[in-house]
């Protein structure tokens, strides 16, 4: 790629600041539109913002030369030029869409106003405007519903009893984060956030959000039971944010998708992160966004072999300040029939390790407290390699010095 090629760059988050930065290093000038008024930040620690243990300064993202503030309205594949919502243009010889994902808003009655604008007190739990509405929202006492029992829910919860509220957690599965935990670990993180006056209810489907005046009074679940509520916080996942892609006519199944060099349906439009659909899968996580920044840019700078194969990824979640909390969950946490089975429990210091062994080979695990280990499992996994005959596993889930 020569240096006058203009390579546009459409979201400032994670990985489109990471592609951004990548490609200057290697002597690639970038235009980077962001369409939020905030500097870049790094999306995973706006939970640590809401808690109050960072500023939103402290979460901000190096920012790359030539960013451009501003909503794209649409893509001209003919002309090759991204439209501005203030009617201006931006040309590309290559365009990388980085538009991340939205938050999964789901069909609750009383959600949305008459104007499809979420009801004063009623929270998504996404972006930096998210984080400090609810902010502004929450003081000691305040009675706050959390809809959502996964990782997203989890980090929204404790960081709202930490700043002094009464926080009850509403969710529709049988236990938390059911999607990364074993019942063991899912347990664990029950108890944590109990321990910090967090009431949860499980395997209970919120039917009704109540408002008086357009300002949120209750959550009513569909056994009729309601929760008196000052503030909801909808944290029910998320999905790739397509609509841009899907007008502008690339090919879009749950993702936008792309090839193993990140390329659409059109040659001159590549797409990483949150948005894309790889070999099947949808990542949303910053592991894999981060991954695939790194491979684009390399192919962008002119490496023809860079190519993205897929990211084994791992779930962390590090809950710190007082009552420290961390897990990890990788791969296949639950066994199949002949799988081999490490478990260690310590019920005093609230530590839980257990990884699945099969054909010689380390699968999955689940690590809950203390995470010295997971380095060196993550590693183990991470290579698929057979794992040697002198018994490491036991020295691994012991080992605090592995990461």
């Amino acid at each position: 790629m020569t240096s006058n090629t203009r390579v546009v760059v459409i979201g400032a988050g994670l990985a489109g600041v990471r592609l951004a930065r990548r490609l200057g290093e290697l002597g690639t000038p970038v235009t980077l539109v962001g369409e939020e008024e905030h500097r870049p930040y790094n999306r995973v620690l706006l939970a640590e913002v809401l808690a109050g243990r960072y500023s939103p300064d402290v979460i901000a993202l190096p920012t790359p030369a030539e960013l451009v503030r501003g909503r794209v309205t649409g893509i001209d594949r003919e002309v090759r030029a991204v439209h501005l919502a203030d009617g201006s243009k931006i040309a590309y010889d290559t365009l990388v869409l980085a538009t991340g994902s939205n938050p999964v808003l789901p069909p609750l009655r009383g959600l949305f106003t008459e104007n499809h604008e979420l009801p004063v007190g009623v929270h998504a739990f996404r972006t930096m405007d998210d984080c400090l509405g609810l902010s502004e929202a929450v003081r000691p006492g305040v009675r706050a519903v959390v809809i959502g029992g996964g990782l997203l829910g989890v980090s929204a919860a404790r960081a709202l009893a930490r700043r002094g509220a009464q926080v009850v957690l509403a969710q529709q599965a049988e236990r938390l984060m059911e999607h990364q935990l074993d019942p063991t670990a899912s347990e664990l993180v029950r108890r944590h956030l109990k321990d910090l006056g967090v009431e949860i209810h499980t395997e209970c489907r919120v039917r009704d959000v109540r408002c008086v005046g357009g300002v949120v009074r209750s959550v009513e679940m569909a056994d009729g039971y309601a929760l008196d509520a000052d503030l909801v916080v909808v944290a029910c996942g998320v999905h790739p944010r397509v609509g841009m892609a899907q007008d502008a006519g690339l090919a879009v199944h749950k993702g936008v998708l792309v090839d193993d060099e990140l390329r659409t349906s059109d040659p001159h439009i590549r797409a990483i992160g949150d948005c894309v659909q790889h070999a099947g899968t949808v990542y949303g996580l910053a592991a894999p966004a981060l991954e695939q920044a790194e491979v684009l840019a390399e192919s962008l700078a002119g490496d023809a072999n860079a190519r993205y194969t897929g990211t084994r990824s791992l779930t962390r979640l590090t809950l710190a300040g007082e009552g420290f909390f961390d897990l990890a969950a990788f791969g296949e946490t639950e066994p199949r029939p002949g799988d081999d089975v490490v478990q260690l429990a310590d019920a005093t210091r609230g530590t839980y390790r257990k990884v699945v062994v099969r054909d010689d080979r380390l699968v999955g695990g689940v690590l809950v407290g203390e995470l010295g280990t997971v380095g060196a499992l993550a590693r183990a996994w991470e290579g698929a390699e057979p794992l040697p005959d002198n018994g490491p596993l036991l020295h691994l889930l012991t080992n605090d010095g592995g990461s």
